[in-house]
């Protein structure tokens, strides 16, 4: 069998198992499904995988780039789902039933183009009612870390509120709606009932396991002990390049004072919008003009405030305001959710501050962040380099498009610094914390996977060292243990960018478009390529 039959084999085989994640990436035909959670599940699932993973392993690895690349990560997206299957099955964690539920439905919900069919909610929602009880006999008398529980818990109550409130609110309501609303809602509270009976478990997927994901799914050279050694001589060289940086810019305050004082700069309330669109618009123009990179300005990004219907569910689940578009139904540009103030208007404003808006909205996810990132990765030769990078119920679709997707969007942080007017001093020292961060969220994702760290040590460093706000620990830590060797991939993913980027010496625009061609990729393997080429000459 051809390696693109295999693929499709596979996508085949995805979208039996995971129905809302192909829902995202806007492949058609399961949009009226949840997952399967029968109790012989695991063992079909298996039996498929193994079968197809046999069949790609004898595959010839093909001549071209994409071939090897596509061979790769099918193999690595196989043995990750088998894995994953023997040794920390989804079904085991009460927050993928509660995910899946709300985001089987958010994801009809969102703007489509084309628009979706009306009655594949309908058919979701008939479906919620046994997903949820296969749910709790799956998790009955089992052990559950007390803090996946909890995120289960706060996303059932967010479902509610969307089954009995938000749902109402949307555009495409109708009256057949109401009794299958009222029946999953009625099923989420017996979920939510039956959450109170988990004894505790550690939450670490072990050394074993994490060494897997890091070399097989993200294709990194090194394991977790050369990873820690390396994120902890970054984060202490970062933590010392921002006490010098601070203390030329103002010494009489140090590192976290001068970062606090950025919240004071923000726009007025009637102006966070407008104040997106300028800079957003500015950083395209300037990267564009300086050579950086070619910025998606074919595909375009469109800021909004939130629906009514979503208002009351945004802060217990994993709704983005910016989710990469669907490969099949990415119509011609995406929106950008801008969420709305709380009764605290002055909190809300600080939050929306210049700093946050330029370095986080618009560079790392707008603009020529992920906007971009995935508007490259649509035109990949590469068919899963097109679809891993999809943002579905708890994360991106395929793990192995990590490194690419958050390393780029974090590597271009630092590479509109390259552009001496786009940032203010203080906001370069926002940029350096922001290097901080990513290192010890590295280390601390080793730390945990490893066992070394519970996650109160986890949080203790988070809150003391990193300078995290409060607020965020918890929800970060508690995704950082249910997701392992995903935090790592942000720091490593910048790190071989960089490295690759100096190594390779070519002209700034090419080597950046060309990297983003392949697709979302592990960077090690685009990278091997990339050193064979033949086709851009090294600046002499």
């Amino acid at each position: 069998m051809s390696l693109q039959s295999l693929v499709e084999k596979f996508l085949k085989l995805y979208a039996e198992f995971h129905p809302v994640d192909v829902t995202f990436m806007g492949l058609d035909g399961h949009d009226h499904r949840l997952p399967p959670a029968d109790a012989g599940v695991i063992e079909r699932e298996l039996f498929a995988l193994q079968a197809l993973l046999r069949e790609a392993e004898s595959c010839p690895p093909g001549a071209s780039s994409a071939e090897r690349l596509e061979g790769r990560m099918l193999r690595a997206q196989l043995r990750l789902a088998i894995r994953e299957l023997e040794v920390r099955p989804r079904f085991h964690n009460p927050a993928w039933y509660t995910g899946e539920a709300a985001f089987g439905l958010i994801s009809l919900l969102l703007p489509s183009d084309p628009p979706r069919n009306p009655d594949d909610l309908r058919q979701r929602l008939e479906t919620l009612s046994g997903f949820l009880k296969l749910g709790e006999h799956w998790l009955a008398n089992r052990a559950v870390p007390t803090d996946w529980v909890r995120r289960a818990k706060l996303e059932c109550t967010a479902l509610v509120r969307l089954l009995d409130e938000g749902l109402r609110l949307h555009p495409c309501w109708s009256e057949k709606l109401e009794v299958p609303s009222k029946t999953a809602s009625q099923a989420a509270r017996s979920f939510f009932a039956s959450l109170e009976r988990h004894p505790d478990t550690n939450p670490a997927c072990g050394e074993e396991f994490l060494e897997f994901l890091m070399r097989e799914v993200h294709g990194l050279p090194f394991g977790p002990l050369e990873v820690e050694e390396l994120a902890l001589a970054g984060f202490e060289q970062y933590k010392r390049e921002l006490e010098r940086m601070a203390d030329q810019l103002d010494p009489f305050r140090n590192w976290r004072e001068q970062l606090s004082a950025l919240e004071n700069d923000h726009p007025a309330l009637e102006d966070v919008i407008p104040t997106y669109e300028r800079w957003n618009q500015r950083a395209l123009e300037l990267a564009d003009a300086a050579g950086l990179v070619t910025p998606a300005k074919e595909y375009s990004l469109s800021f909004k405030n939130l629906p009514e219907w979503a208002k009351s569910i945004v802060g217990d689940l994993y709704f983005l305001f910016y989710r990469s578009p669907p490969v099949e139904r990415a119509g011609s540009g995406s929106i950008y959710w801008v969420f709305p103030p709380g009764d605290d208007i002055e909190a809300y404003l600080r939050q929306q501050n210049l700093a946050t808006i330029k370095i986080t909205h618009v560079v790392h996810h707008g603009s020529v962040g992920h906007h971009t990132q995935n508007a490259r990765a649509r035109t990949s030769q590469v068919r899963l380099g097109q679809l891993a990078g999809t943002d579905c119920a708890s994360g991106i679709a395929m793990l192995s498009g990590g490194t690419m997707i958050e390393g780029w969007a974090c590597y271009v942080q630092d590479l509109m610094n390259e552009v001496e007017s786009f940032y203010t001093p203080a906001e370069r020292l926002a940029l350096k914390h922001a290097e901080l961060r990513n290192a010890a969220m590295c280390v601390a994702d080793i730390r945990l996977h490893r066992g070394r760290w519970g996650l109160e040590e986890m949080r203790t460093f988070y809150r003391e060292a990193v300078g995290i706000a409060g607020g965020r620990v918890w929800s970060e830590t508690t995704r950082n243990s249910i997701y392992p060797a995903t935090r790592l991939m942000y720091w490593l993913g910048t790190r071989a960018i960089r490295q690759l980027r100096q190594e390779l010496n070519w002209e700034t625009r090419t080597f950046h478009d060309r990297l983003l061609s392949y697709g979302s990729l592990p960077v090690d393997w685009v990278a091997e390529e990339l050193r064979e080429s033949e086709t851009c000459a090294p600046i002499a």
